[in-house]
């Protein structure tokens, strides 16, 4: 018997760290594959940035064309500052729902 119990032991350990190596799989795969955008009020900027805060994208409306430059670069900075907030928001989710699966 008390081998049976030592055996059903390391099957629950077992499973309990696959479990625990299958939430960080996910946990790196979300953040690998996290993305936000964010679009200026007035539709002329768009920035995509990724899970770290880095830009990936930046579209600009031909609106821009009649904009004072210094208007175009502060466009330009909101957009990027409000989509690396967005995507550490997300990041910061993934990462809170790791931690709660760990220290259950």
């Amino acid at each position: 018997m008390a081998a049976a119990g030592m055996s059903q032991q390391m099957d629950a350990l077992v499973a309990n760290a696959t479990a625990k190596l299958e939430q960080l799989e996910a946990a790196l795969d979300s953040l690998q594959k996290l993305r936000a955008r964010f679009t200026t009020p007035d539709g002329t900027v768009t920035a995509e940035v990724d899970g770290n805060g880095a830009l990936v994208g930046l579209w600009l409306d031909e609106a821009v064309g009649g904009m004072a430059p210094n208007a175009v670069g502060a466009a330009i900075t909101q957009a990027c500052q409000q989509a690396a907030g967005l995507a550490g928001q997300r990041r910061a989710a993934v990462l809170t729902r790791l931690n709660d699966a760990f220290a259950s």
